[in-house]
């Protein structure tokens, strides 16, 4: 029996509410929102569903209601608009997890708490720091999503598995990440050799351009957003990854936001890297080796990040 309650239902909040409800690994969701008629309005459209799905309950209630959740999900704040940064949202995002975290960490102490909302990074700091959860009990989704959006571009481009590409995006959810290509690869073969070695009667392919590649991970979202008015339904899939890895306790390496304490000789701000998700949260982080020129991007991001934090009131 799994319990999870997401805090905010927006387009996110409700879509990973019905996504979870779908995915039969989940007894009980329960939906918070200040807009209580919203809230209300999504669980009984998910519930209405519900016999064609696994048994689960989906209610909207209070943060009195979240008590025994395994897993807290953070989805509100105010959303990107057509043309604003991630980091623009700061200030007034911060403003309001820091009322919620009081609300909500007194009925789920035990929780693992995943934050959503933008800007990720900023967010998973300010609940690491103003919180009593432990560090390995939050998770911002951080660039799950970016590196989703990444292995879809390059499987397109060799016209393979998604499941056989294995390239990272490291650092920001947002303009200062990077792909550390050194460590990508396609069924274990570097990245930059996989044009050369692939026989294939259809297709000739030509080497992969990095540049073209990341300006389309980067950019996407926003190309979503100017298109439809809002991304949803990607992110959607990877926090539920992250519940799913949660919950079946299989230990699962992934690039989420956590605190950093010294690896790569970056501290003190939360971006990500490898980390290994289990069923007690972070259970580890993995350190693959960077070139010189990825760890200096690596830390051009965290400088960014920090250069954020230290204009905000916290």
């Amino acid at each position: 029996m799994t319990k999870v309650t997401i805090i905010g239902a927006g387009s996110v909040g409700s879509t990973i509410a019905y996504t979870l409800a779908i995915g039969g690994y989940v007894s009980e969701i329960v939906m918070i929102d200040i807009n209580e008629e919203k809230a209300l309005g999504e669980a009984l459209d998910i519930r209405q569903g519900v016999p064609f799905c696994p048994p689960v309950t989906v209610y909207a209630g209070s943060y009195r209601d979240a008590c025994d959740s395994d897993i807290v999900i953070l989805t509100s704040g105010l959303a990107r608009k057509p043309g604003q940064t991630r980091l623009d949202l700061a200030q007034t995002n911060v403003n309001i997890i820091k009322s919620i975290i009081p609300q909500i960490t007194t009925y789920a102490p035990d929780a693992t708490y995943i934050i959503v909302s933008n800007p990720v990074d900023i967010l998973t700091y300010v609940w690491t720091k103003l919180s009593d959860i432990p560090e390995n009990k939050i998770i911002g989704s951080g660039t799950i999503l970016d590196t989703s959006r990444l292995r879809a571009r390059i499987a397109e481009y060799y016209t393979i598995n998604q499941q056989n590409v294995h390239a990272y995006v490291f650092g920001e959810h947002g303009d200062s990440s990077f792909v550390p290509w050194s460590i990508a690869n396609i069924s274990n073969i570097p990245i930059d050799e996989y044009h050369s070695v692939i026989s294939s009667s259809n297709n000739i392919y030509a080497p992969l351009k990095h540049d073209e590649v990341e300006e389309y991970m980067r950019k996407s979202g926003g190309r979503v957003i100017q298109r439809k008015g809002a991304t949803f339904y990607a992110v959607s899939l990877s926090v539920c990854h992250i519940c799913k890895c949660l919950i079946n306790g299989m230990d699962t390496t992934m690039t989420v936001s956590s605190m950093m304490h010294g690896e790569y000789g970056i501290d003190d701000v939360c971006l990500s890297t490898l980390n290994v998700i289990g069923r007690n949260g972070i259970t580890g982080k993995l350190h693959p080796k960077l070139t010189d020129e990825e760890t200096a991007l690596l830390h051009r991001s965290a400088d960014c990040l920090k250069d954020i934090i230290k204009k905000l009131e916290i």
